[in-house]
């Protein structure tokens, strides 16, 4: 049962990053929100969710908001001539590393609902000369692709966002080609989050209130048609969660993990 209504958290989601991106604050979480150091911030943050220095030089400045919670990069295994799909793409971060693994012969393609965010990002793709990038304005649960039209989708700490999971599972599902891929980071649900919890609009716009317990989000890929199903959480990333919100406990209770998924070919 949702405790907020849907449209209630979709707009508090696209306020928070509206936000996000007109300030240039560094990361999701509501103790997160600007204030000075805010490129150093987000280096920081950046290589605590597992990307490496040459990653954080190789995209134009301005892209890496500090966002996420994982470096699907690590997971994706992308192949030059690949087209990629970054659901919830931000400023572009992930979309211009997976730009220089696809080569000129790939092309990536970022999906993000907030026009802000998607402004910013092709202001970037534009300083960076990136000719195999593109931003769309939509939803993830309504993707603007054609059906079949992807090697691999990628996200980093997006979908615990959207009320309707189940729906953007489907939807990735959809756009991908047999034996396309899913290699996402995202934030899952260990333990019973608390009923103030779930009902934080702040709380669920910051990555923690919407997060799905680890048998759902299988059960919810499975559902939508997936094989090689796996989600695995990442004991490690309780020390970034406990950053987000400190004194909560919030981290006994969510984690980053590794969800990967295949569709059939």
């Amino acid at each position: 049962m949702e405790t907020i209504p849907r449209d209630e958290i979709k707009q508090a989601v696209r306020s928070r990053y509206a936000q996000i991106a007109q300030t240039q604050s560094s990361c999701c979480a509501p103790s997160c929100c600007g204030g000075d150091g805010v490129r150093a911030d987000a280096e920081s943050r950046s290589r605590a969710m597992g990307y490496a220095d040459e990653e954080l030089t190789a995209a134009p400045e301005g892209a890496n908001l500090g966002l996420g919670c994982g470096n699907p990069q690590a997971i994706a295994a992308l192949k030059p001539g690949e087209t990629v799909l970054d659901l919830g793409s931000g400023a572009g971060f992930d979309c211009f590393l997976a730009a220089h693994q696809v080569g000129e012969s790939g092309r990536v393609i970022g999906v993000d609902m907030t026009p802000e965010m998607v402004s910013r990002a092709r202001a970037n793709a534009g300083r960076g000369g990136y000719r195999n990038v593109e931003f769309r304005l939509g939803e993830i649960e309504s993707l603007p692709l054609a059906d079949a039209s992807v090697d691999v989708v990628i996200s980093n700490c997006v979908v615990n966002l959207s009320p309707d999971k189940p729906r953007v599972f489907a939807e990735a599902w959809r756009v991908l080609k047999p034996g396309g891929r899913l290699a996402i980071s995202d934030v899952v649900a260990t333990a019973a989050l608390p009923e103030h919890v779930r009902r934080d609009l702040d709380l669920h716009a910051g990555c923690v209130a919407g997060a799905a317990p680890i048998g759902e989000i299988e059960a919810m890929l499975r559902a939508a048609g997936f094989g090689q199903v796996r989600v695995a959480p990442k004991d490690e990333s309780r020390t970034l969660i406990r950053a987000w919100a400190p004194g909560t406990a919030l981290e006994d209770c969510v984690a980053s993990a590794v969800i990967e998924a295949v569709k059939p070919g």
